[in-house]
């Protein structure tokens, strides 16, 4: 048959079959769409993985467990928060995790500072504080040094007596190269013209077992981190804390300004995700740690753990974390930290 032998009867049916395969193909599209819709609306439907860098029982861990039904509660959706401890080089491996991990809101962590913003000073690193969406910072925890209980020392400048007269012999337990705990003792070195021995662990709950095992003589650990072992049973006698002034957690415990070392030094412990989350995701995760920091029943569970609390919401993190980074460069350049 010729095109010019097809009838108006045909051409109309033709039209008419065209049309309804558009119809069925734009319902196919509107459900596929409604499909996807429904399925970005059901985050999370599958458990997120929260990685810690340290060890169980130190002060991030702690809190990375205290927070996380919170956090289940307020994302909804019977979220599921598995933690995980994935320890090492002062954190950097699982920093570096955390940084490289898929971007799809399934795993989150707890980043630390200086740790965080001083590794990739000291070294090659595979991550670094702008790799991250920021989720918001939980945790202001002072530094400190402790010895055994049955050590003679009682304040700093017994400390830095002692150290002086035995170069080399004073050892000291912190969570790694370029952590607070490392830095105060360099600082303290420099203040005192001491030498001392850097013992570096996997966490804050490593530096407390050797400390109540006296195989180190110095704990550097923050003064939360401290009041845990103590309420744990661990037999340690708190020396100073590198707060500008003395902290609530422990008001009869002395700075380390009060006993002449102008040393200020803490541990920020905040949550982050890998960067490039998609915007309704990183949205719901930074309201869900919001809502958590700011619930009255995890700031209780946190006094329990002696966790010191300072919500900070990404904008204003991300604003401390640019100013330590620039401060630690400096200092850098002063006081290297490398142990090499």
């Amino acid at each position: 048959m010729s095109k010019a032998s097809i009838t108006s009867e045909e051409r109309m049916s033709k039209t008419k079959a065209v049309k309804g395969i558009a119809r069925k193909l734009g319902w196919v599209l509107g459900l596929s769409l409604g499909l996807l819709h429904h399925v970005q609306a059901a985050y999370p439907d599958k458990p997120i993985t929260l990685i810690v860098a340290f060890a169980p029982g130190g002060g991030t861990d702690l809190t990375a467990r205290a927070i996380a039904p919170f956090i289940e509660r307020y994302l909804g959706n019977n979220a599921k928060i598995i933690v995980l401890n994935k320890t090492g080089a002062g954190g950097a491996i699982g920093f570096a995790q955390l940084a490289n991990s898929p971007p799809d809101g399934y795993t989150i962590g707890m980043i630390n500072t200086p740790n965080v913003l001083t590794i990739p000073i000291e070294r090659k690193a595979d991550f670094s504080w702008q790799r991250y969406d920021l989720l918001g910072n939980l945790v202001d925890d002072p530094g400190n040094f402790a010895v055994h209980a049955d050590n003679p020392i009682k304040n700093l400048a017994e400390l830095a007596a002692f150290a002086k007269s035995k170069p080399g012999d004073v050892s000291v337990g912190t969570t790694g190269a370029g952590s607070d705990d490392h830095l105060a003792m360099l600082l303290f070195e420099k203040a005192t013209g001491a030498k001392m021995n850097h013992i570096p662990f996997k966490g804050a709950a490593d530096v407390r077992t050797a400390i109540a095992g006296k195989q180190i003589t110095v704990a550097a650990i923050n003064v939360g981190e401290a009041l845990q072992a103590l309420k744990g049973g661990t037999p340690i006698r708190n020396l100073g804390s590198m707060s500008s002034a003395r902290t609530s957690l422990a008001p009869d415990l002395p700075t380390f300004k009060e006993q002449g070392f102008n040393i200020e030094l803490a541990s920020l412990r905040g949550m982050a995700a890998p960067q490039g989350l998609p915007a309704d995701i990183h949205g719901a995760l930074v309201k869900a740690v919001a809502q958590a920091a700011n619930d009255a029943e995890f700031k209780a569970k946190a006094a329990q753990i002696y966790a010191p609390l300072r919500y900070l919401p990404p904008d204003k993190y991300a604003e401390v974390l640019k100013d330590a980074e620039s401060q630690f460069r400096l200092l850098w350049k002063e006081v290297p930290w490398t142990d090499k």
